[in-house]
Protein backbone atom coordinates (compact mmCIF):
# COMPACT_ATOMS: atom_id res chain seq x y z
CA UNK A 1 0.00 0.00 0.00
CA UNK A 2 1.14 3.55 -0.74
CA UNK A 3 0.55 6.07 2.06
CA UNK A 4 0.87 9.84 1.62
CA UNK A 5 1.32 11.61 4.97
CA UNK A 6 0.95 15.37 5.45
CA UNK A 7 2.24 17.15 8.54
CA UNK A 8 2.21 20.82 9.56
CA UNK A 9 5.67 20.43 11.16
CA UNK A 10 9.07 18.84 10.48
CA UNK A 11 9.65 15.27 11.63
CA UNK A 12 11.97 16.42 14.42
CA UNK A 13 11.06 18.76 17.25
CA UNK A 14 7.33 18.11 17.77
CA UNK A 15 5.07 15.33 18.97
CA UNK A 16 3.19 15.12 15.69
CA UNK A 17 6.48 15.05 13.78
CA UNK A 18 7.73 12.17 15.89
CA UNK A 19 4.37 10.40 15.52
CA UNK A 20 4.53 10.77 11.73
CA UNK A 21 8.14 9.61 11.55
CA UNK A 22 7.46 6.59 13.76
CA UNK A 23 4.43 5.54 11.72
CA UNK A 24 6.26 5.99 8.43
CA UNK A 25 9.23 3.91 9.57
CA UNK A 26 7.06 1.11 10.94
CA UNK A 27 4.85 1.05 7.84
CA UNK A 28 8.00 0.75 5.71
CA UNK A 29 9.11 -2.20 7.84
CA UNK A 30 5.76 -3.81 7.02
CA UNK A 31 6.46 -3.41 3.30
CA UNK A 32 4.42 -0.28 2.57
CA UNK A 33 5.64 2.78 0.65
CA UNK A 34 5.39 6.12 2.44
CA UNK A 35 5.77 9.70 1.24
CA UNK A 36 5.67 12.60 3.72
CA UNK A 37 4.91 16.22 2.80
CA UNK A 38 6.25 18.57 5.46
CA UNK A 39 7.61 22.09 6.03
CA UNK A 40 11.34 22.75 6.44
CA UNK A 41 13.35 25.95 6.79
CA UNK A 42 16.74 24.46 5.98
CA UNK A 43 18.08 22.19 3.27
CA UNK A 44 20.10 20.41 5.96
CA UNK A 45 17.29 18.37 7.51
CA UNK A 46 17.27 14.65 8.44
CA UNK A 47 16.57 12.16 5.66
CA UNK A 48 15.36 8.61 6.19
CA UNK A 49 15.95 5.76 3.76
CA UNK A 50 12.61 4.23 4.63
CA UNK A 51 10.47 7.09 3.31
CA UNK A 52 10.15 9.63 0.52
CA UNK A 53 10.16 13.25 1.74
CA UNK A 54 8.64 16.23 -0.04
CA UNK A 55 9.67 19.42 1.80
CA UNK A 56 7.95 22.77 1.36
CA UNK A 57 10.60 25.36 2.20
CA UNK A 58 10.23 28.39 4.47
CA UNK A 59 12.67 31.02 5.73
CA UNK A 60 13.86 30.78 9.32
CA UNK A 61 13.14 34.38 10.31
CA UNK A 62 14.21 33.56 13.88
CA UNK A 63 17.75 32.95 12.58
CA UNK A 64 18.40 35.50 9.80
CA UNK A 65 22.08 34.54 9.72
CA UNK A 66 21.12 31.18 8.15
CA UNK A 67 21.06 31.02 4.39
CA UNK A 68 17.53 30.56 3.05
CA UNK A 69 16.77 27.79 0.58
CA UNK A 70 16.26 29.13 -2.94
CA UNK A 71 12.56 29.56 -3.64
CA UNK A 72 11.59 29.32 0.04
CA UNK A 73 8.56 31.24 1.24
CA UNK A 74 9.81 34.48 2.89
CA UNK A 75 8.43 33.65 6.36
CA UNK A 76 8.71 30.78 8.82
CA UNK A 77 6.24 27.91 8.98
CA UNK A 78 3.36 28.52 11.42
CA UNK A 79 2.63 26.54 14.59
CA UNK A 80 -0.17 26.08 17.11
CA UNK A 81 2.21 26.99 19.97
CA UNK A 82 5.91 26.98 19.03
CA UNK A 83 8.50 24.69 17.49
CA UNK A 84 12.25 24.58 18.21
CA UNK A 85 12.89 26.23 14.83
CA UNK A 86 9.81 28.46 14.53
CA UNK A 87 7.98 30.80 16.89
CA UNK A 88 5.43 31.89 14.27
CA UNK A 89 1.81 30.98 15.01
CA UNK A 90 -1.05 30.57 12.55
CA UNK A 91 -2.52 33.72 14.04
CA UNK A 92 0.61 35.67 13.11
CA UNK A 93 0.26 35.09 9.36
CA UNK A 94 -1.10 37.87 7.15
CA UNK A 95 -3.78 37.02 4.61
CA UNK A 96 -1.16 37.03 1.86
CA UNK A 97 1.14 34.74 3.84
CA UNK A 98 -1.68 32.31 4.57
CA UNK A 99 -2.58 32.24 0.89
CA UNK A 100 1.06 31.55 -0.02
CA UNK A 101 1.28 28.84 2.67
CA UNK A 102 -1.83 27.06 1.43
CA UNK A 103 -0.84 27.47 -2.20
CA UNK A 104 2.59 25.93 -1.69
CA UNK A 105 1.20 22.90 0.11
CA UNK A 106 -1.65 22.46 -2.36
CA UNK A 107 0.92 22.34 -5.14
CA UNK A 108 2.94 19.74 -3.22
CA UNK A 109 -0.12 17.60 -2.50
CA UNK A 110 -1.34 17.71 -6.10
CA UNK A 111 2.15 16.80 -7.32
CA UNK A 112 2.38 13.75 -5.06
CA UNK A 113 -1.15 12.62 -5.86
CA UNK A 114 -0.02 12.48 -9.50
CA UNK A 115 3.53 11.18 -9.03
CA UNK A 116 3.30 8.95 -5.95
CA UNK A 117 -0.30 7.78 -6.62
CA UNK A 118 -1.14 6.96 -2.99
CA UNK A 119 -3.82 4.54 -1.91
CA UNK A 120 -4.58 6.61 1.19
CA UNK A 121 -3.76 10.08 2.51
CA UNK A 122 -3.06 10.37 6.25
CA UNK A 123 -3.32 13.97 7.44
CA UNK A 124 -1.80 14.97 10.75
CA UNK A 125 -4.02 17.40 12.68
CA UNK A 126 -7.64 18.25 11.99
CA UNK A 127 -6.53 21.47 10.36
CA UNK A 128 -5.44 23.33 7.26
CA UNK A 129 -3.17 21.02 5.27
CA UNK A 130 -5.36 17.88 5.25
CA UNK A 131 -8.28 20.08 4.14
CA UNK A 132 -6.32 20.68 0.92
CA UNK A 133 -6.44 16.94 0.15
CA UNK A 134 -10.23 16.77 0.30
CA UNK A 135 -11.62 15.95 -3.12
CA UNK A 136 -8.34 14.58 -4.49
CA UNK A 137 -9.94 11.20 -5.19
CA UNK A 138 -7.96 9.37 -2.48
CA UNK A 139 -9.44 8.30 0.90
CA UNK A 140 -8.41 10.64 3.73
CA UNK A 141 -7.62 9.59 7.32
CA UNK A 142 -6.93 12.23 9.99
CA UNK A 143 -5.19 12.11 13.34
CA UNK A 144 -6.34 14.63 15.95
CA UNK A 145 -3.22 15.52 17.94
CA UNK A 146 -4.79 17.95 20.40
CA UNK A 147 -2.85 21.11 19.56
CA UNK A 148 -5.09 21.38 16.49
CA UNK A 149 -8.10 21.41 18.81
CA UNK A 150 -6.39 24.20 20.77
CA UNK A 151 -6.05 26.08 17.48
CA UNK A 152 -9.73 25.52 16.73
CA UNK A 153 -10.55 27.19 20.04
CA UNK A 154 -7.96 29.98 19.65
CA UNK A 155 -8.67 31.08 16.06
CA UNK A 156 -12.41 30.94 15.21
CA UNK A 157 -11.73 32.44 11.78
CA UNK A 158 -9.80 29.29 10.82
CA UNK A 159 -12.33 26.72 11.98
CA UNK A 160 -13.43 26.11 8.40
CA UNK A 161 -10.17 24.19 7.88
CA UNK A 162 -11.18 21.63 10.50
CA UNK A 163 -14.75 21.38 9.24
CA UNK A 164 -13.59 20.86 5.65
CA UNK A 165 -11.04 18.22 6.65
CA UNK A 166 -13.50 16.27 8.79
CA UNK A 167 -16.27 16.45 6.20
CA UNK A 168 -13.95 14.94 3.60
CA UNK A 169 -12.34 12.36 5.91
CA UNK A 170 -13.25 8.69 6.06
CA UNK A 171 -11.95 8.39 9.65
CA UNK A 172 -10.36 10.45 12.41
CA UNK A 173 -7.91 8.82 14.82
CA UNK A 174 -8.09 9.96 18.44
CA UNK A 175 -4.97 9.14 20.45
CA UNK A 176 -6.50 9.10 23.96
CA UNK A 177 -9.84 9.04 25.78
CA UNK A 178 -9.53 12.75 26.53
CA UNK A 179 -8.64 13.51 22.92
CA UNK A 180 -11.69 11.54 21.76
CA UNK A 181 -14.01 13.39 24.13
CA UNK A 182 -12.79 16.73 22.80
CA UNK A 183 -13.40 15.68 19.20
CA UNK A 184 -16.88 14.42 20.08
CA UNK A 185 -17.68 17.68 21.84
CA UNK A 186 -16.35 19.98 19.13
CA UNK A 187 -17.54 17.95 16.12
CA UNK A 188 -20.61 15.92 17.17
CA UNK A 189 -21.79 15.45 13.59
CA UNK A 190 -18.57 13.57 12.79
CA UNK A 191 -18.51 11.35 15.88
CA UNK A 192 -19.23 8.26 13.77
CA UNK A 193 -15.81 8.68 12.09
CA UNK A 194 -13.82 8.41 15.35
CA UNK A 195 -11.36 5.56 15.80
CA UNK A 196 -9.47 5.33 19.09
CA UNK A 197 -5.87 4.30 18.52
CA UNK A 198 -3.15 4.71 21.13
CA UNK A 199 0.07 6.43 20.23
CA UNK A 200 3.33 4.51 19.91
CA UNK A 201 7.05 5.07 20.34
CA UNK A 202 10.09 3.79 18.46
CA UNK A 203 11.82 1.08 20.53
CA UNK A 204 14.81 1.14 18.17
CA UNK A 205 15.63 4.50 19.80
CA UNK A 206 13.97 4.35 23.20
CA UNK A 207 15.10 1.24 25.03
CA UNK A 208 17.11 0.51 28.19
CA UNK A 209 20.84 1.21 27.88
CA UNK A 210 23.62 0.84 30.43
CA UNK A 211 25.31 4.24 30.27
CA UNK A 212 27.71 6.30 32.35
CA UNK A 213 25.56 9.02 33.90
CA UNK A 214 28.44 11.40 34.44
CA UNK A 215 29.54 11.05 30.81
CA UNK A 216 26.05 11.70 29.40
CA UNK A 217 25.48 14.77 31.55
CA UNK A 218 28.97 16.12 30.96
CA UNK A 219 28.07 16.49 27.27
CA UNK A 220 25.51 19.07 28.43
CA UNK A 221 27.88 20.88 30.75
CA UNK A 222 26.53 19.25 33.92
CA UNK A 223 28.72 17.81 36.67
CA UNK A 224 26.35 15.34 38.29
CA UNK A 225 28.78 14.47 41.13
CA UNK A 226 26.84 11.31 41.95
CA UNK A 227 23.53 13.10 42.24
CA UNK A 228 20.05 11.70 41.53
CA UNK A 229 18.53 13.02 38.29
CA UNK A 230 14.99 14.32 37.74
CA UNK A 231 14.30 14.98 34.04
CA UNK A 232 11.79 17.02 32.03
CA UNK A 233 11.78 16.88 28.22
CA UNK A 234 9.42 18.92 26.08
CA UNK A 235 8.47 22.28 24.65
CA UNK A 236 8.81 25.32 26.84
CA UNK A 237 5.19 26.31 26.27
CA UNK A 238 2.67 27.29 28.93
CA UNK A 239 0.48 24.21 28.52
CA UNK A 240 3.48 22.01 29.41
CA UNK A 241 3.34 23.26 33.03
CA UNK A 242 7.07 23.85 33.48
CA UNK A 243 6.30 26.82 35.73
CA UNK A 244 4.44 24.47 38.10
CA UNK A 245 7.44 22.12 37.96
CA UNK A 246 9.70 24.98 39.07
CA UNK A 247 7.35 25.80 41.93
CA UNK A 248 7.49 22.13 42.90
CA UNK A 249 11.31 22.20 42.67
CA UNK A 250 11.33 25.04 45.19
CA UNK A 251 9.58 22.61 47.55
CA UNK A 252 11.52 19.40 46.88
CA UNK A 253 15.00 20.81 46.21
CA UNK A 254 15.76 21.55 49.88
CA UNK A 255 14.37 18.16 50.91
CA UNK A 256 16.17 16.19 48.19
CA UNK A 257 19.62 17.55 48.74
CA UNK A 258 21.20 15.01 46.41
CA UNK A 259 18.91 15.60 43.38
CA UNK A 260 19.31 17.77 40.30
CA UNK A 261 16.57 18.69 37.84
CA UNK A 262 17.45 18.71 34.14
CA UNK A 263 15.12 20.46 31.68
CA UNK A 264 15.58 19.52 28.01
CA UNK A 265 13.68 21.56 25.45
CA UNK A 266 13.11 25.03 24.09
CA UNK A 267 10.25 27.36 23.26
CA UNK A 268 8.76 30.79 23.74
CA UNK A 269 8.59 30.45 27.53
CA UNK A 270 12.21 29.46 28.10
CA UNK A 271 13.56 32.92 29.00
CA UNK A 272 10.68 33.51 31.41
CA UNK A 273 11.20 30.10 33.00
CA UNK A 274 14.93 30.65 33.42
CA UNK A 275 14.17 33.99 35.11
CA UNK A 276 11.60 32.26 37.32
CA UNK A 277 14.12 29.60 38.37
CA UNK A 278 16.59 32.36 39.32
CA UNK A 279 13.93 34.23 41.31
CA UNK A 280 13.06 31.03 43.18
CA UNK A 281 16.73 30.49 43.99
CA UNK A 282 16.83 27.07 42.35
CA UNK A 283 20.51 26.17 42.33
CA UNK A 284 20.15 22.64 40.99
CA UNK A 285 17.82 23.21 38.00
CA UNK A 286 19.62 23.08 34.64
CA UNK A 287 18.21 24.15 31.25
CA UNK A 288 20.04 22.31 28.46
CA UNK A 289 17.95 23.27 25.41
CA UNK A 290 16.62 21.08 22.65
CA UNK A 291 18.24 17.67 22.11
CA UNK A 292 17.95 15.10 19.32
CA UNK A 293 16.00 11.90 19.94
CA UNK A 294 19.06 9.66 20.23
CA UNK A 295 20.47 11.91 22.92
CA UNK A 296 17.08 12.22 24.61
CA UNK A 297 16.95 8.42 24.91
CA UNK A 298 20.30 8.51 26.71
CA UNK A 299 19.00 11.17 29.10
CA UNK A 300 15.96 9.03 29.89
CA UNK A 301 18.21 6.05 30.55
CA UNK A 302 20.38 7.89 33.08
CA UNK A 303 17.46 9.74 34.75
CA UNK A 304 15.90 8.36 37.91
CA UNK A 305 12.44 9.74 37.06
CA UNK A 306 10.84 11.66 34.19
CA UNK A 307 8.32 14.48 34.66
CA UNK A 308 5.33 15.40 32.48
CA UNK A 309 3.62 18.26 34.41
CA UNK A 310 1.38 19.41 31.55
CA UNK A 311 -1.76 21.40 32.15
CA UNK A 312 -3.38 19.39 29.38
CA UNK A 313 -1.52 16.77 27.34
CA UNK A 314 -3.47 15.21 24.44
CA UNK A 315 -1.47 11.99 24.78
CA UNK A 316 2.04 12.37 26.16
CA UNK A 317 4.42 10.57 23.80
CA UNK A 318 7.43 11.69 25.86
CA UNK A 319 6.04 9.68 28.77
CA UNK A 320 5.91 6.39 26.85
CA UNK A 321 9.35 7.11 25.35
CA UNK A 322 10.71 7.48 28.88
CA UNK A 323 8.92 4.30 29.95
CA UNK A 324 10.43 2.53 26.95
CA UNK A 325 13.82 3.32 28.51
CA UNK A 326 12.58 1.97 31.84
CA UNK A 327 12.25 5.37 33.50
CA UNK A 328 9.42 5.89 36.03
CA UNK A 329 7.11 8.78 35.11
CA UNK A 330 5.42 11.40 37.27
CA UNK A 331 2.66 13.04 35.24
CA UNK A 332 -0.43 15.12 35.78
CA UNK A 333 -3.80 13.47 36.13
CA UNK A 334 -5.39 14.99 33.03
CA UNK A 335 -5.56 14.70 29.25
CA UNK A 336 -4.26 11.46 27.77
CA UNK A 337 -1.73 10.72 30.52
CA UNK A 338 -4.05 8.75 32.87
CA UNK A 339 -4.64 6.30 29.99
CA UNK A 340 -1.26 4.70 30.68
CA UNK A 341 0.38 6.28 33.75
CA UNK A 342 -0.49 4.75 37.12
CA UNK A 343 1.36 3.51 40.19
CA UNK A 344 2.71 0.52 38.26
CA UNK A 345 4.92 2.86 36.19
CA UNK A 346 5.10 5.99 38.33
CA UNK A 347 2.55 8.41 39.77
CA UNK A 348 -0.13 10.94 38.86
CA UNK A 349 -0.31 14.39 40.46
CA UNK A 350 -3.02 17.02 40.36
CA UNK A 351 -2.49 19.65 37.63
CA UNK A 352 -1.61 23.18 38.80
CA UNK A 353 -0.70 21.75 42.24
CA UNK A 354 3.01 22.25 42.93
CA UNK A 355 2.79 20.70 46.40
CA UNK A 356 1.17 17.53 45.08
CA UNK A 357 3.68 17.35 42.22
CA UNK A 358 6.58 17.72 44.66
CA UNK A 359 5.16 15.01 46.92
CA UNK A 360 4.70 12.65 43.96
CA UNK A 361 8.26 13.31 42.78
CA UNK A 362 9.72 12.61 46.22
CA UNK A 363 7.72 9.39 46.65
CA UNK A 364 8.50 8.10 43.15
CA UNK A 365 12.19 8.94 43.40
CA UNK A 366 12.40 7.08 46.69
CA UNK A 367 10.67 4.06 45.19
CA UNK A 368 12.92 4.10 42.10
CA UNK A 369 16.10 4.23 44.18
CA UNK A 370 14.89 1.47 46.50
CA UNK A 371 13.91 -0.94 43.68
CA UNK A 372 16.23 -0.87 40.62
CA UNK A 373 14.34 -3.85 39.12
CA UNK A 374 11.29 -1.59 38.68
CA UNK A 375 12.86 -0.16 35.53
CA UNK A 376 12.83 -3.56 33.80
CA UNK A 377 9.11 -3.98 34.46
CA UNK A 378 8.33 -0.49 33.16
CA UNK A 379 10.30 -1.04 29.94
CA UNK A 380 8.62 -4.41 29.33
CA UNK A 381 5.16 -2.87 29.82
CA UNK A 382 5.91 -0.03 27.42
CA UNK A 383 7.26 -2.28 24.67
CA UNK A 384 4.37 -4.74 24.91
CA UNK A 385 1.68 -2.07 24.79
CA UNK A 386 3.01 1.13 23.20
CA UNK A 387 5.78 0.29 20.75
CA UNK A 388 4.91 1.00 17.12
CA UNK A 389 5.33 -2.67 16.31
CA UNK A 390 2.62 -3.52 18.84
CA UNK A 391 0.01 -1.20 17.32
CA UNK A 392 0.84 -0.78 13.62
CA UNK A 393 -1.55 -3.55 12.61
CA UNK A 394 -4.47 -1.48 13.88
CA UNK A 395 -3.48 1.32 11.51
CA UNK A 396 -3.02 -1.09 8.59
CA UNK A 397 -6.51 -2.46 9.21
CA UNK A 398 -7.95 1.07 9.21
CA UNK A 399 -6.23 1.85 5.93
CA UNK A 400 -7.63 -1.33 4.41
CA UNK A 401 -11.11 -0.49 5.62
CA UNK A 402 -11.20 3.01 4.14
CA UNK A 403 -9.73 1.93 0.80
CA UNK A 404 -12.12 -0.94 0.08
Amino acid sequence: MKVLMINHFPLEGSGSGTYTKNLAMQLAKQGHEVCVILPENTADFPRYESMRLHPVYFTNTDAPELEAVEGALPFNFPCFTTHPVSTVSFGDLTDDQMAAYLGAFKEAIDEEIRAFQPDVVHGQHVWALPSLAVGCGVPLVLTAHGTDLMGYDKWPGMRHFSETALTGAAAVICISADNEQLVRTLFPSHADKIVRMRNGYNPDIFHPQALDRAEVLARHGIDCAGRDVILFAGKMARFKGVDVLLEAAAIYEPRLGNAITVLAGDGEERANLEAMAAELGLSRVMFIGNVAQDELAKLYCIADIDLVPSRREPFGLVAVEAMGCGTPVVATNQGGLPDFVDDSVGALANPEDAADLARSIEDTLGRALADPSWREKIAAYAEANYSQAAIIHELEELYRRVTT
